[in-house]
């Protein structure tokens, strides 16, 4: 009988070379339906491949879950994978994981949710580069870029890189994560649901090309249900471990926005993600989080810590997929007045965008029209009002 993992490797390794050069972020596999694959040309149906059977994708499905248990090493007094995947479906209706699948002759690195539908078991693979891009070379704007690695030396504060689903937020964290970890002394932990990007403990050699050296920086990683219970009990607990930064995967509630700005205020550097566009739309979606009584604490907080707030999403062009932006740095006095003053309504913030050195959603998004990389249907859509 064909093993699982066997099975995964075989299917998702068709599914690269198939569309090689297409570059792959997310493959969507249902029961009696055909694949869909999320492309630089936008989401296509992998009709050749057929449509997957109740059998096919429990295998896929067990043989990803059992990549990941031979990965961590599991002591599971000898229950096999399956029968845990199975057991943890039915408690939870729902298993987050991420493991590296060998395709191409190489392992990808993949965000994988194993969950339930009207069809029947489905999976949805976010397929992460083998590497950490650099920061440089994810189509950010050089004064960007810049000011990132400026803001980072600092001894705490409040990074969010927010944006929709698929709109490269883990991405951009990797790479500040990696340059922090390649040109700093710092403890780094992250939290995270599940670990995405693993962060090796050397660095090449900038004066011998092949020779790689310790890197300055620690990296500790920590993936929730596994390693700590919550978000927020893990944030809570990092504060023992004396890190330097904390990566905390996602803000999903009151409680670990707060822990959140509190780990800032008590020095250290927090970076974090919000589902939301544009950064006005951030600070709206933080402030849901707290009773109206509470906000303008909040706002005066936010205005202390708040280093940044980089906003993106990836939208289909010509030529592939490119990057809008929407950056926010708080560091002057006009920014931080205009986020104190914040009210609901977006005119300090606006006017805080204006101030040099920021970046407006709308600024972005025109430049890539007028460059001819977008076509005017994706302009339109995507303007912020």
């Amino acid at each position: 009988m064909t093993r699982p993992a066997h099975t995964a490797s075989n299917i998702l390794g068709r599914l690269a070379a198939a569309y090689q050069g297409c570059e792959i972020s997310d493959v969507q596999v249902r029961t009696g339906q055909l694949i869909a694959v999320h492309t630089n040309r936008g989401l296509e149906l992998a009709q050749s491949f057929g449509v997957q059977d109740a059998a096919a994708v429990r295998m896929i499905a067990e043989g990803l879950y059992e990549q990941q248990s031979a990965e961590l090493w599991e002591d599971q007094d000898g229950t096999a994978a399956a029968d845990r995947m199975w057991n943890t479906l039915r408690e939870k209706r729902v298993i987050d994981l991420s493991c590296a699948e060998g395709v191409l002759g190489a392992p990808v690195r993949m965000r994988v949710q194993i969950h339930l539908s009207d069809n029947g078991l489905g999976l949805t693979t976010r397929w992460l580069r083998g590497t950490i891009t650099q920061l440089e070379n994810l189509g950010l704007d050089p004064m960007i870029t810049d000011s990132v690695h400026e803001l980072m030396q600092r001894r705490f504060g409040l990074g969010l890189v927010t944006g929709s689903t698929g709109s490269g937020k883990s991405t951009t964290l990797a790479a500040i994560l990696d340059w922090v970890r390649q040109n700093m002394a710092k403890h780094i932990v992250t939290i995270e649901d599940p670990i995405e990007y693993r962060y090796p403990d050397t660095m090449a050699d900038p004066n011998q090309p092949g020779v790689l050296l310790p890197a300055p920086s620690i990296v500790t990683q920590q993936e929730v249900g596994r390693h700590t219970h919550s978000y927020q009990s893990g944030l809570k607990e990092v504060l023992r471990k004396t890190p330097n930064i904390i990566l905390i995967g996602e803000i999903r509630d009151r409680h670990t926005m707060e822990t959140c700005i509190e780990a800032a205020q008590t020095g250290h550097f927090v970076l974090s993600t919000l589902h939301t566009r544009g950064a006005i739309k951030t600070i709206d979606r933080i402030m849901e989080f707290f009773p109206k009584e509470q906000q303008p604490a909040i706002l005066a907080r936010l205005s202390e810590t708040l280093t940044f707030v980089l906003s993106q999403g990836l939208l289909t062009g010509f030529n592939g997929r490119v990057l809008v932006t929407e950056y926010l740095q708080n560091t002057s006095d006009a920014v931080a007045a205009g986020i104190r003053a914040y009210d609901g309504a977006a005119t300090s913030l606006e006017d805080a965008l204006r101030v040099k050195g920021n970046l407006r959603w709308n600024n972005s998004l025109k430049d890539l029209y007028r460059a001819g990389m977008v076509p005017e249907e994706v302009f339109n859509a995507n303007l912020l009002s």
